[in-house]
């Protein structure tokens, strides 16, 4: 048995195994699901299901809730061994060179020290703002004094992407990639990079979690994500929360007081985001289904190509791809572009192709609204107002315009059918944000 497997995690033992031979201290060994009368409950996810839902035989009981990770049952235990911070520190800890601006030092200050005193704390800081970097001091500083930390975002791609970041920066720290995707076996290591999934396999095990963009699906509104965050630090332990788009539950702490906040208003070139112009087309979806786009989205995006910048077009629905696709090959007739959508096995290529110039323009659904840039970009949405676009992929959207220094501006348009909430709502985010950043700009 490598106890280092069980550090800091609740490893799923078979009921034969932990029958056969107890472990040996410090081994601990522990329940996995917790009755109240007619309810069971997970120790791993913390949800509650009914009795009779959740029956195996033999009155043994199981929770449907997280049994993708496995299936917990009150016939299995858990192994754990408290985190001891087995750490070597090896200088120098922090291998980026790279430089932050003025504000992103701020920002930067206000996060370790926050790291350092073990707070919960939040870092609203709008899209584009280099969030990634402004941790790097408060890492580097927790890692030196032998804490173990973890960076977790509820989006495989988005942990893709900061693993390699991470192991640039920290060149001479453990680390380990955890996901429902890969293969390579787990292993102990001093920083973890993980999605917030993988979480739920953690106890206590962390002196500093950050979670980076805390607003995006699965773990916004997640209950059991957010009992894993909690279960998964030390009691004693800090929180940072990175999002360009909080939602309420994480206003609401802030207001009560249980949340430190900072703000970074500005990008790192010092611009502020490009303003959303709404556009009412009442009706456009019947246009739509007779082979017409509204036509002062046609004009803009003429218009927008005219004067040499390529746009993203975001629409509500993957059956919409065909027939807006279709409607631009004959409107826009030289001008190359493609669909992509979640599920399309040529994304990354398409996203790739689109990095590369091969494309003037991409037709996609929300699975563009974060984690990729394009320079000197123009965005577009039809159907703003549907319910699929929530207030915070509105702002993202938004946010993909303007983040290049050689183009910081960028036009942002959304096309609705009529007055809505969570569009009202993502332009007032953006207007906030502006106001801020124009009194630091003062």
């Amino acid at each position: 048995m490598d106890l280092s497997e069980y550090y800091g995690r609740r490893v799923l033992v078979d009921q034969p195994e932990w029958r056969r031979a107890k472990p040996a201290p410090p081994v601990e060994v522990l329940p996995t699901m917790a009755r109240h009368g007619q309810m069971i409950r997970c120790l791993r996810c913390g949800q509650e299901t009914a009795c009779r839902v959740a029956a195996l035989p033999n009155d043994e009981f199981y929770c449907p809730r997280c049994i993708n990770l496995g299936r917990v049952a009150t016939l299995n235990k858990f192994y754990h061994v408290p985190e001891p911070n087995q750490f070597t520190v090896t200088s120098p800890v922090l291998t980026w060179t790279g430089q932050l601006s003025p504000l992103q030092e701020e920002a930067a200050n206000t996060v370790d020290a926050g790291m350092t005193a073990h707070r919960h704390q939040l870092l609203w800081a709008v899209t584009g703002a280099g969030k990634t970097e402004m941790m790097f001091r408060g890492i580097a500083h927790a890692l030196a004094r032998g804490e173990r930390l973890a960076v977790a975002s509820p989006r495989v791609d988005v942990c893709l992407e900061l693993y390699p970041r991470l192991q640039t920066a920290f060149q001479n720290t453990s680390l380990v990639l955890l996901h429902g995707r890969q293969e390579l076996p787990y292993h102990y290591a001093q920083l973890t990079v993980c999605t917030t999934h993988q979480l739920l396999r953690f106890y206590h095990a962390f002196d500093n979690l950050i979670i980076d963009e805390v607003d995006a699906f699965p773990f916004a509104a997640n209950d059991a994500l957010l009992f894993a965050s909690r279960q998964a630090v030390k009691k004693a332990g800090g929180c940072l929360y990175l999002t360009a788009t909080p939602g309420s539950a994480l206003l609401r702490q802030v207001r009560r007081g249980h949340l430190a906040v900072s703000y970074l208003p500005l990008r790192y070139h010092g611009h502020l985001l490009p303003r959303i112009h709404l556009h009412l087309a009442p009706g456009w979806r019947r246009r739509l289904q007779r082979g017409h786009l509204p036509a002062s989205l046609l004009s803009q995006l003429r218009q927008s190509l005219a004067d040499g910048y390529r746009f993203l077009l975001f629409v509500p629905h993957v059956a919409d791809l065909a027939v807006v696709g279709s409607i631009l090959r004959t409107a826009l007739p030289r001008h190359p572009f493609t669909t992509v959508h979640a599920a399309d096995p040529d994304r990354l290529a398409k996203v790739q192709g689109m990095r590369n110039g091969k494309y003037d323009f991409l037709v996609t659904t929300t699975i563009l609204e974060r984690g990729v840039t394009f320079p000197e970009i123009d965005v577009f949405v039809l159907g703003a107002d549907e319910p699929v676009f929530s207030s915070s992929a509105l702002v993202q959207i938004a946010g993909r315009a303007g983040r290049s220094l050689s183009r910081p501006t960028g036009t942002v348009g959304f096309w609705i059918a009529g007055q809505c909430r969570r569009v009202r709502s993502a332009v007032r985010q953006v207007d906030f944000m502006n106001r801020k950043g124009r009194a630091l700009k003062r």
